[in-house]
């Protein structure tokens, strides 16, 4: 591994990271970069765990995929563990999976019979939050070593700070968003109703929640049809 050119490519992969326009593009960016940057990594993917149900982010490859769903059916992998709430191990790598794993016994062969020769993953993670894994895949065994492994964990690093700001602002946007809406929504009741702003906003509320309806949606039901039904 060639240390200086990398932690140049680091610091551009870092700028290019926090320049994304919304969280998609961030993640397909950091999986990018995964392959770009990591020897030996012919694949990369996010895997996030919703109870035991896999969600797979920004995947380079179908291979990416076809682990994730393998993982999920069985209930059992190294990137289940590393995404999982019970397990905190953040980095994992598996420099041979056409041997024998005793810790995966039923994923390991089928992953090989899928294509994958050796595996690492990294917990995302920032001190507030955990984000799933960023798994990468290589298709021959013996391809990651530990240089790798550093390399990754560096990539992973700077992927979760990207990561989490990259979510905070598209959050910050949707709510400015919804505030916004439901400001003109009230404005809208205000006007052809003759209602204070705390009589206006109380009617957005309970037909909210009367007919079981987001506020947001009841705001941009009213804007669109220039009043309430």
């Amino acid at each position: 591994m060639e240390w200086a050119q990398f932690a140049q490519q680091m610091a551009a992969m870092a700028r290019d990271l926090l320049a994304q326009d919304s969280v998609g593009a961030t993640l397909e960016r950091i999986t990018a970069s995964a392959v770009e940057l990591v020897e030996g990594c012919d694949a990369a993917g996010i895997l996030v765990l919703r109870g035991r149900q896999v969600q797979t982010l920004a995947p380079t490859d179908d291979l990416v995929v076809e682990s994730d769903r393998l993982q999920e059916r069985l209930g059992e992998g190294p990137c289940f563990d590393a995404a999982g709430s019970a397990v905190r191990e953040r980095v994992f790598r598996i420099a041979d999976l056409t041997g024998q794993q005793l810790r995966w016994p039923a994923f390991a062969p089928q992953a090989s019979r899928l294509g994958v020769g050796s595996m690492m993953g990294f917990l995302l993670f920032t001190d507030d939050e955990d984000f799933g894994a960023l798994n990468l895949y290589s298709r021959k065994p013996g391809m990651f070593t530990g240089a790798s492994e550093l390399a990754g964990w560096l990539l992973a690093s700077h992927a979760a700070v990207a990561f989490s700001s990259a979510r905070t602002h598209a959050q910050l946007e949707q709510a400015m968003a919804t505030r916004h809406v439901i400001g003109e929504a009230m404005g809208i009741l205000m006007g052809s109703h003759h209602l204070t702003e705390d009589e206006a906003f109380d009617v957005l509320r309970r037909y909210s929640q009367e007919r079981n309806v987001k506020l947001r949606e009841v705001a941009r039901m009213i804007c669109e049809q220039g009043g309430i039904a």
